[in-house]
Formats: structure tokens, C-alpha cells, sequence
């Protein structure tokens, strides 16, 4: 199976979050298109988790107190990717790098555990590595899967250290 092919295609719901947390997200970022995913947000009481490349939850913090605040990110980070010259289709590295293949769904509400674990080549000759796990907090709302919050820059895996 090709790393853009949706891996739910006989789950509706499952295929539907997969579909904006990865094909329209990723294409959204490296198109720097905003409104191509401003629809699948909650906006009201969005909250965004940085836990900070740390496997500690006392040292997480609320990175994104809003949906405008994430989306700022988002936008730097987006123009940042996108003036960066890769040796490499950054599109499909992204993809290649991305592992959502869990997502736990109870009635209309959802937990998507979305990975990074790759890079992408850069025409320098050095790479930019993807490898953290995002957890995505979802609410089925007028029939469509929406983003309300999420826990993001976790380490990937989690529980490296022994004891």
C-alpha cells in the first residue's frame, strides 16, 4: 500500500480522520493553505498541548490557548518548510514519515495517535528529521469529523528510558 492511500477504506469514520489529519493536512502544510483546513477545527475551546519533546507531563505546557495561536504556528512552520530546498519531494516524505493507523473511536468522539518517524533530504545534503507523535482529540460534529485539541511534540517512542 502506497504511504498516500487512505489505510480505512471500509471504515467511514476511521477513512474520514485519516483523510484530514494526513492527505488534507499534508497537503494543506506544504501548499501553506490555511483555509484548506480551517474547516476541520473546533474553534471554541480549542486547545493545543506542546509536551515539548519530553516524555514528562509536568513539564508540557498549553503551547496553543487557541485556535489562532495554533494556526500561526502552523503558518510559520508551513513557510519555513516551504523555503527550505529539499533534494526530495517534501510532499512525500511527509507522507512517508506519517503512521496513523490508530484511532480510537467510541460513538462521536475520537482519539487519533498520529507518528512521525522519518526525514526529509535536503539539497545541502543534510535532512530534516520527523519524529515525534501527536495525540488528536475529535468530536463528530454536523456529521463531519472536526479537531477540538490535541497533545503534540511528544516523543516518538515514548518510554526510551528504563524503569
Amino acid at each position: 500500500m502506497s504511504a498516500t492511500t487512505n489505510p480505512f477504506p471500509n471504515d467511514p469514520d476511521r477513512g474520514a480522520i485519516w483523510t484530514m489529519l494526513v492527505q488534507r493536512d499534508i497537503d494543506a502544510f506544504i501548499g501553506q493553505d490555511w483555509a484548506m483546513v480551517e474547516g476541520d477545527f473546533v474553534a471554541e475551546g480549542f486547545l493545543g498541548i506542546d509536551a515539548k519533546a519530553s516524555e514528562n507531563p509536568d513539564t508540557w505546557r498549553i503551547g496553543f490557548p487557541s485556535l489562532q495561536v495554533y494556526r500561526d504556528e502552523w503558518l510559520r512552520q508551513s513557510a519555513a518548510t516551504a523555503a527550505t530546498k529539499f533534494a526530495e519531494d517534501a510532499r512525500l516524505a511527509i507522507y512517508r514519515a506519517t503512521n496513523l493507523l490508530h484511532i480510537d473511536v467510541t460513538g462521536d468522539i475520537a482519539v487519533a495517535h498520529k507518528k512521525f518517524d522519518g526525514s526529509i533530504a535536503k539539497a545541502d545534503g543534510t535532512k530534516d528529521v520527523l519524529n515525534w507523535q501527536t495525540l488528536y482529540f475529535c468530536r463528530k460534529a454536523g456529521g463531519h469529523w472536526k479537531l477540538t485539541g490535541f497533545i503534540g511534540y511528544m516523543p516518538f517512542p515514548m518510554g526510551r528510558r528504563a524503569g
